[in-house]
């Protein structure tokens, strides 16, 4: 879905554009896909309209959630020395990471696991 979208004439470059920009934050910075939205649709952040980061977020087929969420709290745990439940709390605060509780779960069962 993702390479279709991409290449879909038929779709303004607006939308296009804000699907690349949300890889580029889902892939590069390990966000999930509220604080993908939420990047691309700030007034501070890219400023694209609502319905063209929503179409672009759902358009991210590509990206693995989990493994961004895993991503996340290694981060966390190993460079910023946190407790595994401080870990936890960060991934899924409104205040922080705002990855969903699956997600969360997801990283917090693999986060010993090899790199």
């Amino acid at each position: 879905m993702q390479e279709k979208a991409l290449h879909d004439d038929s779709v303004s470059v607006e939308y296009i554009n804000a699907l690349i920009k949300g890889i580029e934050y889902a892939k590069e910075m390990n966000m999930n896909k509220q604080r993908v939205y939420d990047q691309l649709s700030s007034d501070y952040g890219e400023q694209f309209s609502q319905d063209a980061a929503a179409w672009a977020v759902a358009h991210m087929s590509d990206i693995d959630w989990n493994a961004n969420a895993l991503a996340k709290a290694k981060f966390y745990r190993d460079d910023m020395h946190m407790s595994n439940n401080r870990v936890y709390q960060q991934l899924t605060s409104d205040y922080g990471e705002r990855f969903t509780k699956e997600e969360a779960d997801y990283a917090m069962a693999h986060i010993d696991s090899a790199d």
